[in-house]
């Protein structure tokens, strides 16, 4: 049993793990009107009719944003990992524990991220521009948090089956 709920977690978090990193690198958390062109605007950057610049100003909803999306990233990685390595070696239940653990705390991390951001945008961007919306890098994001509360999950109940099973006895072939 231990092997099929930390699998499926492993691959909810390898899952987890690409939509966190294409989440935090693209450009598409927010589209929205400027000066009748269309306009839209990530993390790192913003674009206007398809030319880009780096955000000019500092924002701290930003920073804290971008912070929390690499440290979610960076403990997506970390479970998954664990997650893997315990296929491979004997300490099996305790990686699987500690993988689900950081595969729970990228989920935090990452709603922390995204709840800040959507704080922020509502009630700043909402006002400042009429026609606006979130955007397909936002809404991976989210996704993102729910697979990687779901492998932290899988992985805990896999860890939880594997310490309630008995010892299989090791019997040498003859």
């Amino acid at each position: 049993m231990l092997y099929t709920l930390a699998g499926g977690g492993t691959l909810c978090g390898v899952a987890s793990l690409v939509l966190l990193i294409v989440s935090t690198a693209t450009d598409f958390w927010m589209q929205y009107r400027y000066s009748g062109s269309s306009a839209n605007q990530g993390l790192w950057r913003f674009c206007i009719n398809h030319k880009c610049h780096a955000h000019t100003i500092t924002v701290a909803f930003w920073d804290a944003t971008r912070a929390f999306m690499l440290l979610a990233v960076l403990s997506c990685f970390a479970g998954v990992v664990l997650g893997l390595s315990a296929f491979t070696n004997a300490a099996k239940s305790r990686r699987v524990r500690t993988g689900g653990i950081a595969l729970l705390l990228s989920g935090f991390l990452a709603l922390l991220a995204l709840a800040i951001y959507t704080g922020v945008t509502v009630t700043f961007f909402g006002k400042r521009f009429l026609d606006w919306r979130f955007s397909w890098s936002y809404i991976i994001g989210w996704v993102a948090i729910v697979l990687s509360f779901s492998a932290g999950v899988f992985q805990l109940c896999a860890y939880q089956k594997n310490i309630g099973e008995p010892a299989q006895p090791n019997v040498p072939d003859s």
